[in-house]
């Protein structure tokens, strides 16, 4: 999932991380996918944070990480 979120263009990344919903399940699948992948405790902490429901409110600040630095916050 990581892997095809990083595939899409900026502007769909950012649309998907700012619909409220929609972020929260992308928020999930994304950070977890990226720890099965990679590992790292930091990837872990974020995962774990982003899986309680703060995983929205990161999501936003992600969107602008996003539209900012094309990466996500902590990866």
């Amino acid at each position: 999932m990581d892997t095809w979120f990083h595939k899409q263009s900026k502007l769909i990344q950012v649309i998907l991380l700012l619909i409220p919903v929609v972020n929260y399940i992308v928020e999930i699948l994304v950070r977890w996918s990226a720890v099965l992948k990679k590992g790292g405790l930091v990837s872990i902490v974020v995962a774990i944070i982003v899986t309680i429901p703060t995983g929205i409110i990161i999501g936003w600040l992600d969107a602008i990480w996003t539209l900012l630095f094309n990466k996500l916050l902590f990866e």
